[in-house]
């Protein structure tokens, strides 16, 4: 079968190149399109599936998935990034520092994984593509899981000169906080749901997939023309981000972090053997 895709076409036959997006709830992931175009552009005859794994199931997957020989890499979303790397034989140092990773791929055909964390390095190009410098910036980040470590190591890493973290879950948060202790020497502190005061208030919960959702910042209480960020990609523009912009603030949406890394993870995925 013949199928056309960004006007490139893809041979759909035993000899295609299969990768999957693993993730729970799995909907609302823009890889599959994305990443199957950014394969062919590159040449490859490749395709990336999307697999609803809820994380009772997620060890026994893996360990099937090693099995399925022509499933030659992972894009691990929500909330499989931090559960994974147990189960992978080699992470790239910064995988390795921040214990998550969103890419894996087989080290040989009939072994274990490799792992790497893009999702810092996707935030801080749409950040930057959009015109936020994070050099010397006060910046407030949600979420303290695999997507929110790789941002704040980015961000510190581009000269913040402050990050708070704000996380629900008082440990995952601590242990964050201390891990970058170790590596920054920019002013770190336990953050709260209040963004005043910040040039930058990122979003890295899965909070706002869903109509109900609670906010996962208060956005109410943005400075006018400071900036706010999202790694939620559906809906594109979050009630969060909505209400930043309302406030006058400059936004930077999921989409835009996930187009900035797509070409990266596509290059990571092909490189398996």
């Amino acid at each position: 079968m013949l199928l056309t895709h960004a006007g490139r076409h893809l041979t759909l036959d035993g000899s295609v190149r299969l990768f999957g997006v693993v993730g729970d709830p799995i909907a609302q992931v823009k890889s599959p399109g994305g990443i199957t175009e950014q394969f062919l552009l590159r040449g490859a005859n490749a395709l990336l599936v999307p697999l609803h794994v809820s994380p009772a199931s997620f060890p026994q997957f893996l360990a099937a998935a090693r099995g399925v020989l022509n499933l030659e890499g992972l894009v691990i979303t929500v909330p499989h990034k931090i559960a994974v790397v147990p189960h992978l034989a080699s992470l790239t140092p910064r995988a390795r520092f921040l214990g998550a990773a969103n890419i894996i791929r087989r080290i040989a055909p009939d072994g274990g994984w490799h792992g790497d964390l893009s999702d810092g390095e996707g935030m801080l190009h749409a950040l930057t593509a959009a015109g936020f410098s994070p050099q010397g910036q006060r910046i407030l980040l949600a979420g303290a899981g695999g997507a929110g470590s790789a941002i704040a190591l980015a961000l510190l890493e581009a000269g913040a000169a402050e990050l708070a973290v704000h996380d629900t879950n008082p440990e995952r948060r601590d242990s964050l906080l201390a891990r970058l202790r170790e590596h920054s020497g920019a002013r770190l502190a336990v953050g709260s749901p209040d963004p005043a005061g910040f040039d930058l208030a990122v979003n890295a919960t899965p909070m706002g997939m869903r109509p109900e959702d609670p906010l996962p910042l208060d956005a109410a209480r943005l400075a006018p023309g400071a900036w706010a960020a999202d790694v939620v990609t559906m809906p594109a523009r979050t009630t969060f981000l909505e209400l930043a912009a309302a406030r006058g603030c400059a936004t930077v949406p999921g989409t835009a972090m996930f187009a900035a890394q797509a070409g990266y993870v596509a290059d990571f995925l092909l490189a398996a053997p």
